[in-house]
């Protein structure tokens, strides 16, 4: 009786495990199963809102892409080929604080944005370009550029030098601003000095470096003896003389005068600037009047020029050269770039253009300098500063409403030893203020 108790209780508790065991495995078969299909629903439903998201990307992309026009193409936006290629073609800007002051639009075109940073890469490209036309200058065999400079000129001939495999050896007055010498040395040149001397004097600089090259490969024992390069040519010492050289006055009547124009788009009433060579002025002259013939010139003179005098009163004369004023190592001015006391062939191609002549004075384009930096962060050079004062003078005798022109010819960069110097500003007697900020300096 016990014995088949025992084993019925048994049966039991087997059945009961078993039971439990089933009840067990079912469980987690459904379970698992309901959470593979909720991953699968996840899944599907992440795949379809990123299916949702990626079409309304591309959706969003395509409106973008059809919004977006393509850029046309502009000169300025091409690849250049080379230094050269980055010559001319500088942007015209208004000078806000004179327009105000004036009345006028006062416009300048920015050539110390070259990449030589001045007016003066036209012309050392002319240059070259022509007498390689000419077969003067071979590129790439090695001659010898000379020429006879205050400094920017000589920095534009170095720097095309070099792009062109020529050598270039620039003799310059003695107190030209320091980082000028040290620039054309840094460009590769060959830097002479020499005390500064009426162009009467055979060591004047531009007929020095007219000698250096009329010298060059006349001794085969000196450093400038001829040789022959490896494509046979010969090395030659060929003197650019900008002052003498029409690919001067050409530089401007092809390429600056045409820009003006186009970036005014024919609306100026009168240009004003300086001039050392004339080429710039005589360039651009030329060019605009013959499409404007009711556009006034104007010639801006520093003090110690005499190419005022030559435009007013046909006489070529300064006061600094009055009897008993010439002194052996004077300072007539302290700008540089602009001014002279002889005619040019490249300042002659003016004649008949030139409207009327304005002295501008050390001291107001010192100031004119200061003005500029503390209204319009234009860090400015000598002669653009000297430029300034004549656009000033120029507006206020045509009155309100007219358009005047003029050129920023390099930076205050290259004046950091002299111009911008106030200590040597103040040897020469001038006074340097601490802020400038009217135009009553200008007389």
């Amino acid at each position: 009786m016990l014995e088949s108790f025992s084993d019925k209780n048994k049966h039991i508790a087997i059945g009961a495990a078993l039971g439990i065991f089933f009840t067990l495995s079912t469980t987690a078969v459904v379970l698992a199963t309901r959470g593979s299909f909720n991953n699968y629903s996840a899944q599907r439903r992440n795949s379809h809102n990123s299916g949702k998201q990626g079409r309304r990307r591309s959706s969003i992309g395509e409106s973008i892409s059809k919004q977006i026009a393509l850029p046309k193409a502009e000169k300025n936006s091409q690849i250049c080929d080379g230094v050269a290629g980055l010559i001319g073609d500088t942007p015209m800007m208004r000078i806000k604080s004179l327009s105000e002051a004036t009345g006028c639009e006062i416009l300048a075109k920015a050539e110390f944005l070259n990449p030589g940073g001045s007016t003066k890469d036209r012309v050392a490209l002319s240059m070259i370009n022509t007498a390689e036309k000419e077969h003067i200058l071979t590129p790439g065999n090695g001659s010898t550029i000379f020429e006879g400079t205050v400094g920017s000129t000589g920095i534009s001939l170095a720097m095309m030098a070099k792009a062109r495999g020529y050598n270039a050896w620039i003799v310059m007055p003695d107190d030209v601003a320091l980082e000028k010498s040290q620039l054309l040395e840094k460009l590769g040149a060959h830097v002479e000095k020499v005390r500064p001397v009426s162009i009467v004097d055979k060591n004047q600089f531009v007929n020095l470096a007219k000698r250096r090259a009329q010298e060059f490969g006349k001794d085969d024992n000196s450093s400038n003896s001829e040789e022959s390069s490896s494509d046979g040519s010969h090395k030659t010492g060929f003197f650019a003389d900008q002052f003498e050289n029409l690919a001067n006055f050409d530089a401007h009547f092809t390429t600056t005068g045409p820009e003006i124009y186009r970036q005014t788009q024919g609306n100026v009433d009168a240009i004003v600037m300086g001039a050392g060579t004339g080429g710039t002025l005589a360039g651009v002259t030329k060019y605009l009047k013959a499409l404007l013939p009711d556009l006034r010139a104007y010639l801006v003179d520093p003090q110690g020029s005499g190419l005022f005098n030559k435009v007013k009163y046909n006489i070529m004369y300064s006061p600094t050269e009055k009897e008993g004023k010439r002194k052996r190592h004077q300072v007539d001015t302290v700008v540089e770039g602009v001014g002279i006391n002889r005619l040019t062939r490249n300042f002659a191609m003016s004649e008949g253009y030139i409207d009327d002549a304005i002295r501008v004075t050390d001291q107001e384009a010192v100031d004119m300098a200061r003005y500029l930096v503390n209204q319009e962060g234009l860090f400015i050079g000598s002669s653009s500063a000297v430029n300034c004062v004549g656009a000033v003078r120029i507006a206020r005798e045509l009155g309100p409403g007219h358009t005047i022109v003029t050129l920023l010819c390099d930076s205050g960069q290259r004046h950091l030893t002299k111009f911008w110097n106030d200590e040597y500003l103040t040897k020469q007697g001038l006074i340097v203020k601490d802020v400038v900020d009217n135009l009553d300096f200008i007389v």
